[in-house]
């Protein structure tokens, strides 16, 4: 595709403003009601996010992941941990996050901050909300490694499914959460002719939080 094809996809965004008056004194807030909005609107899996690491060779690693919990620690998501997002966190116990909510609400949100495990028991009680072919698949799946073909994965799930005999899935060692507790979180409201809003929260040594205005 040459680079006049892409003109093609520009888009506008409105003119919705983003200003100081609609800034709580903490993120959070901010962050539920655009998350609240986005899905009121319809915007597919709003719970959707980029998560970026770092490897070994401190290249960067980016992947799609989904929130499934938010409190004032912060954002909750679960995985294997020995996976390759899951290795990458326990070498370097930092991340950054962004949602995109693009029609109708054009909005962005970037978060980065320090990565802890989350308490066992958030997983096990998250693990046993799944349906039992995710729990079954999360079990058996050793994500991020090289398998010859569909086939092991999908003999590995039967061969489980027969021992359990019905019974319940254990949630296996390997697999859990990881909560990003926010040190920066940065709200971008796009708007047209390319002069966004964007503002960006610091967290303080004292918990509280510093609000800036960015250029777009």
């Amino acid at each position: 595709m040459s680079s006049g094809a892409f003109d093609d996809l520009r888009i506008s965004y409105g003119d919705r403003a983003l200003t100081p008056e609609d800034l709580p004194a903490e993120p959070i807030a901010l962050f539920r009601a655009w998350l609240a909005e986005a899905t009121a609107a319809g915007v597919p899996e709003p719970n959707g996010m980029a998560l970026a690491t770092v490897d070994e060779t401190g290249a960067p690693a980016c992947r799609i992941v989904l929130l499934k919990g938010l409190d004032e620690d912060g954002f909750r998501f679960f995985t294997n941990y020995e996976s390759a997002k899951g290795r990458e966190l326990a070498r370097d116990p930092r991340a950054a996050l962004t949602f995109w909510w693009s029609k109708p609400t054009a909005r962005q949100v970037r978060v980065t901050g320090d990565v802890r495990r989350a308490p066992p028991a958030d997983a096990d009680a998250y693990f046993a909300s799944r349906p039992r072919a995710s729990q079954l698949a999360a079990a058996v799946s050793p994500q991020s490694r090289p398998v010859p073909d569909r086939a092991v994965l999908e003999r590995a799930v039967h061969e489980l499914e027969a021992r359990l005999a019905g019974a319940p899935v254990p949630r296996p060692p390997h697999w859990g959460g990881f909560v990003v507790q926010p040190r920066t979180v940065e709200f971008w409201q796009g708007r047209d002719h390319r002069l966004h809003d964007r503002f960006r929260y610091v967290r303080r040594m004292d918990g509280t939080w510093s609000i800036e205005r960015l250029a777009p």
